[in-house]
């Protein structure tokens, strides 16, 4: 079974930096796509940031602040969030889909900005 493990959430200020890690049970190239989704209270899950193929693509509300990078020897996917905003704060999963379309998902970690 394959695990998907986020860490790296927690609380920061408007304006600040997290990192988000996502850790696989797997090799990384065992997916076809590895991207961030998250989910605010009150809110539909909204996709953050994804890379397929290398190509990364992220929600219009990130851009510009937040950066997907993959370190394939650790089998890791990294969310780089600056310049944080409230509107940030929800909780984060880590998404990742096969090439055979089966999907998998982390067990979410918070991020909460606030002053």
């Amino acid at each position: 079974q394959v695990q998907l493990v986020e860490s790296g959430g927690g609380s920061a200020q408007p304006g600040g930096s997290l990192r988000l890690s996502c850790a696989t049970s797997k090799s990384i190239f065992t997916f076809e796509t590895m991207g961030w989704y998250r989910q605010a209270p009150g809110k539909q899950r909204e996709l953050v940031a994804s890379m397929r193929a290398g190509t990364p693509r992220f929600a219009d509300s990130v851009k510009g602040r937040f950066t997907i990078s993959r370190d394939n020897a650790k089998s890791t996917v990294y969310l780089q969030m600056n310049n944080l905003e409230p509107e940030d704060t929800a909780v984060y999963y880590c998404h990742g889909r096969t090439y055979s379309q089966r999907e998998f998902w982390g067990q979410g970690t918070r991020v909460t900005v606030s002053s």
